[in-house]
């Protein structure tokens, strides 16, 4: 099954007639490099904090955009919060390089019990329906798609404070990351390269090869072109590699992140980023017989028609995949 996510367009909140859930479908996403590929995101500048006040709690005023709802959690973001607070120098001008932003999620019950379970302070929080919303500042990197909380408040429905995080650690934003569309909303603010559109586009996911064994099984591997983009001469992106058998049962998942050298016709799995699915398993950390080296991607082997279509894409989408460059 094709994975997707739909993503609304923004639209303040004052003036929409009510929310339309959404359906977030599990897909997969990927990193880069340029000889050698990094294994994680590039350093960035010790930058503080800012100091600047979180927006109101209440979205009433309008000052919060609506991004999307479920049954768990709505997602709202501060469009007047977004700065840039650091550039990069190129020869093609001023480069973003690191965005901060406020964003707001507000939770059902069953919302507000998952995430205090994933944050694990059942001690704090023993009752759920304490938890009405939280605010969260967001530091952005666009060149290696990661998003950082600087600071995370939490809410009850009288907009006291309950709870408060500090600096969590940097992660990269995919299609299965709960912020995917806080980062695409507020990339978007900046540079306006359509982070949102290909995030809702039904051609958002590729594929790239698909074949089936002796014994009826099939793979498919998809694409997913929000991730896409060239460091070096690698393109850096995710790839979802799904396994069915005979009688049409996924019996594995593979979420991998991948640098695929497009003109010399290699690529590596990014394996502390990659992941895999059995139904027996869940998800595990992805093992790589390679153990993340390069590899020739053969003629004669189907994953050689893969790496057709990715250059092909690089190619006709050349403004797409080097957008927000500094190299």
């Amino acid at each position: 099954m094709k994975p997707f996510i739909f993503f609304e367009n923004l639209f303040p909140e004052s003036k929409r007639a009510g929310f339309r859930a959404l359906l977030a479908a599990l897909g997969p996403t990927i990193q880069s490099q340029a000889e050698a590929a990094p294994t994680t995101p590039a350093a960035l500048p010790d930058i503080p904090a800012s100091a600047e006040p979180a927006p109101k709690g209440s979205a009433s005023d309008g000052e919060w955009y609506w991004l999307s709802s479920d049954a768990k959690y709505s997602k709202f973001f501060a469009p007047d919060s977004v700065k840039v607070v650091h550039k990069a120098k190129t020869s093609h001008g001023d480069v973003a390089t690191t965005i901060d932003a406020w964003t707001k999620t507000s939770y059902s019950p069953g919302g507000a019990a998952e995430t205090i379970k994933n944050y694990e302070i059942e001690a704090i929080l023993p009752d759920p329906n304490a938890l009405s919303y939280s605010l969260a500042q967001l530091r952005i990197n666009p060149q290696n798609r990661t998003v950082q909380y600087l600071r995370e408040d939490f809410y009850d429905s009288s907009d006291k404070i309950i709870w408060s995080k500090g600096p969590g650690t940097i992660k990269e934003i995919n299609s299965r990351a709960f912020d995917e569309s806080f980062y695409a909303a507020i990339v978007d603010e900046i540079f306006r390269q359509g982070e949102v559109d290909r995030c809702k586009d039904e051609n958002r996911w590729i594929t790239l090869w698909s074949g089936v064994s002796s014994s009826g099984a099939t793979t498919a591997v998809t694409a997913d072109t929000s991730t896409m983009r060239m460091r070096g001469v690698n393109l850096i992106l995710w790839e979802w590699q799904e396994t069915r058998n005979a009688a049409r049962d996924v019996v594995e998942i593979n979420f991998m992140k991948k640098a695929v050298n497009l003109s010399q016709g290699t690529e590596r799995i990014m394996i502390p980023d990659s992941s895999r699915w059995t139904p027996q398993t869940g998800w595990t950390e992805y093992v790589d017989e390679m153990d993340g080296a390069y590899r020739m991607v053969e003629t004669d082997a189907p994953e050689y028609k893969g790496l057709e279509r990715l250059r092909a894409f690089a190619k006709g989408y050349s403004t797409w995949v080097n957008r927000y460059s500094i190299e």
